[in-house]
């Protein structure tokens, strides 16, 4: 969800299996309630090409100060997998496969609110260093402090590519990194050389030196496909990005995020605002009474040759088991150990259920974070926040005003009748009264399938009811960085950013 025309309103954008995203522009209406009747829909990708785009985000990728769109697509551009006559074809590898989808990235042109149509165009000259890998998700996050996001992508079958953001107004420019392995380093735990399966990934500082840190779902499973949630911690030599190094370190097995079973998307939050980050984690497959482990243990252990060819695969059918009747959806809390340990029986997450996708947001405003489960094959679920916190909290609407105007800070959840839209890869800075400074940014649809909402919290501990200092930095329209501060008091406020704009 996103304002893509910058008229002020939300509109929609849809990913598919089978054909090209769409996007649903809201129309102007009098009247507050919304029907099919309030969007027009518009193609993004002419064509009629046929994708199977399984991750979507939107982020200011060259630095213009307009979202622009990206999407990784799973299967190879144009396969039949869901029916008729035509190409269809598995991965190359289950560790080395880069014939899947391709990846786009649909940059922002124009916007017309009265004409109802928006313009992207498509970055083709960077396709090839995204990559044709099985995408099952992304993220994109600013690791260098420039204001430009760097992309994650997350591949199945395959090593997940991380793109440091070198772009210019118009111009897209990416450079692979990869991390340095050292000699107790396995090959699957560094950045650009793993092999697992690359489900979901999201990002937040976790060691508090400013710069983001990832996570990456697997499978992870005891006897079964038992490979490693991947924890990736900054050293912040950022320097070494110059060398094509990623300035990260993999601690995963540490931290005790190494295990969850067979998993998808992962959200961080903070939900009884201590200032230390929790983990949610969806995992479950395919739920039944029957284990058909043993086949797809076969196949993984089969050569490569043979994967490819789908008549090769075990035929699996309702009341087969793949890790659903036992996997329940995780939720991981830091003990002052600095261990996390999973609660999820001590939430209400205990029972095995078949879960893709988790958001994350305040929903009813209290300032406790509540998350969405989206169920495959059953019941989604919203879990709403009632526990005891242990702090306040800082929670801010952060805005981009449809038209020019100057900057406003309210309190409330109000806009003042001004139209907005959220100001997408904005760096928060909160800095504390003991000298901590915490950073986040707006986050645009990082993940595997659930989209958190783009509003920043921040869980602040034991604060005293005092203002604090918060700093903005974002790209207006014309992709000049810009800085504000403000004084803030804890609780929910509404910015709306300025500077010059077209």
């Amino acid at each position: 969800m996103a304002d893509l025309n910058e008229d002020g309103l939300l509109d929609l954008v849809v990913y598919y299996w089978g054909r090209t995203p769409v996007a649903f522009l809201q129309l102007e209406h009098s009247t507050s309630k919304l029907s099919a009747k309030s969007f027009a829909s518009q193609e993004l990708v002419p064509g009629g090409e046929r994708w199977y785009t399984n991750a979507g985000l939107i982020a200011d990728m060259d630095g213009d100060g307009h979202a622009d769109l990206v999407f990784g697509n799973y299967f190879p551009d144009g396969a039949m997998v869901l029916g008729g006559d035509g190409p269809v074809e598995m991965q190359a590898s289950m560790s080395r496969a880069s014939n899947g989808g391709s990846k786009a990235v649909l940059l922002w042109k124009s916007g017309s609110s009265g004409e109802m149509q928006v313009h992207f165009e498509r970055a083709t000259q960077v396709e090839p260093i995204l990559g044709t890998g099985w995408t099952l998700a992304m993220a994109a996050c600013d690791i260098d402090g420039d204001l430009l996001p760097e992309l994650y992508i997350a591949n199945d079958f395959g090593p997940d590519v991380f793109l440091h953001n070198q772009s210019t107004p118009g111009h897209l420019a990416f450079r692979r990194l990869r991390g340095h392995r050292g000699w107790t380093t396995p090959k699957s735990k560094v950045i650009g050389q793993d092999s697992f399966k690359g489900m979901g990934v999201d990002c937040a500082d976790l060691n508090g030196d400013g710069i983001p840190d990832l996570m990456v779902s697997n499978i992870t499973d005891s006897y079964a496909l038992e490979e490693s949630n991947l924890v990736y911690v900054s050293t912040g030599d950022t320097k070494s990005i110059s060398t094509g190094t990623a300035p990260y370190r993999e601690v995963g097995e540490s931290l005790g995020l190494a295990r969850s079973g067979w998993s998808w998307d992962v959200r961080f939050g903070d939900f009884d605002n201590d200032g230390v980050a929790e983990v949610v984690q969806a995992a479950g497959f395919a739920k039944g009474s029957v284990d058909r482990w043993p086949e797809l243990q076969e196949l993984a252990m089969g050569n490569d040759l043979m994967v490819r060819n789908p008549a090769h695969w075990p035929h699996f059918t309702a009341g087969d088991d793949l890790s659903g009747a036992s996997d329940h959806d995780r939720f991981f809390v830091r003990a002052s150990s600095g261990r996390y340990f999973d609660l999820a029986s001590d939430v209400g997450l205990a029972d095995a259920q078949l879960t893709r996708g988790v958001a994350v947001a305040d929903v009813d405003g209290d300032g406790r974070l509540d998350f969405v489960l989206a169920n495959q094959w059953g019941d989604s679920f919203l879990f709403r926040n009632l526990s005891e916190t242990n702090g306040a909290f800082l929670g801010l609407h952060v805005l981009v005003r449809a038209f020019p105007g100057a900057t406003t800070i309210s309190d409330g959840h109000g806009r003042n009748g001004i139209r907005s839209y959220p100001a997408f890869g904005t760096r928060v800075t909160v800095y504390l009264p003991d000298g901590r400074k915490v950073v986040k940014e707006v986050d645009g649809g990082n993940g595997h399938s659930g989209k958190s909402s783009p509003d920043i919290h921040f869980g602040l501990g034991a604060v005293d009811q005092t203002p604090l200092h918060v700093a903005f930095d974002w790209r207006d329209r014309q992709g000049i960085v810009r800085h504000q501060d403000a004084n803030l008091m804890p609780g929910w406020h509404t910015v709306q950013l300025a500077g010059i704009e077209k």
